[in-house]
């Protein structure tokens, strides 16, 4: 006797096929640029993954793919994004090797570089990037000018931005002299360019910004430009640390690829 498969609904499908982000799925769903079986879908419409014939933007959505996991290192100059229509560099351009569709994991402003995540997961990236998640992420940043005991303080204890407070951050001086400081920053919320924003409230003036490390997952010596995959290990790790109850990854974890610290670079 054949088990019916549970429906689904659209946007989590369109997730977990590395469409788009759940809330970009919705996006899409909303601006009537996916069908169902030929008719204009609705958010919330729910669908059978067997059965139903999904298209966006007139390209029929394939059959689910193995879920994929790497770590990339964006470079300065990049839009964290999978297209452009102004026709500028995406991190899309980076993962091209990997043979099938990724989104990003969070983002990185085009004037900052180091570590960012992708994958096909959806369910994966909703959990590291959800609020809820406080996952630690570390910042080399570059200054102009010392940062002082004041500024650092107001750092740690959060100010006030977009109508409401940031989260208590971490902050080491690694170098200070006359006219460049070097700090990390470690965020355990993740908002629109957030530390070029709170620099900038401080009076801090930016030269560089880097992203070392998410939860466990460092950049290391990862060659700028290039990618490689997340061990089960590391996604393991990182699910754990998002605090979600749902069986995330499960499969990968238990019998993902061995480790691998082969470097990918679309660039050479």
């Amino acid at each position: 006797m054949e088990i019916p498969m549970a429906m689904v609904r659209l946007q989590k499908l369109l997730s977990e096929r590395g469409v788009a982000s759940r809330r970009k799925a919705e996006e899409l769903i909303a601006g009537g640029h996916v069908k169902v079986n030929g008719h204009v879908a609705n958010i919330g419409d729910k669908v059978d993954d067997r059965k139903d014939v999904i298209h966006v933007r007139g390209k029929r959505i394939a059959a689910a793919a193995a879920p994929v996991y790497i770590a990339l290192h964006k470079p300065r100059g990049y839009i964290t994004t999978m297209c452009d229509e102004h026709g500028r560099k995406c991190v899309e351009e980076l993962v091209r090797g990997v043979g099938v569709t990724l989104f990003p994991v969070g983002r990185l402003d085009r004037d900052s570089e180091g570590l960012l995540l992708m994958t096909n997961d959806g369910d994966f990236a909703n959990a590291v990037i959800h609020p809820a998640s406080h996952l630690p992420k570390l910042y080399r940043v570059t200054l102009r000018s010392p940062m002082t005991d004041e500024q650092k303080l107001k750092f740690e204890e959060g100010i006030m931005l977009d109508g409401r407070m940031t989260a208590p951050a971490q902050v080491r001086i690694v170098s200070s002299e006359k006219e460049r400081c070097v700090v990390e920053i470690t965020l355990f919320e993740g908002r629109n360019r957030q530390i070029r924003r709170m620099c900038e409230m401080l009076g801090l003036e930016v030269a560089r910004l880097r992203r070392n490390a998410i939860g466990s997952v460092k950049l290391g010596m990862l060659p700028n430009g290039s990618w490689r995959y997340l061990t089960p290990f590391e996604v393991q790790k990182l699910v754990m640390a998002t605090g979600s109850t749902k069986k995330i990854a499960a499969a990968y974890i238990k019998n993902g690829r061995e480790p691998d610290r082969d470097y990918h670079n679309a660039r050479r």
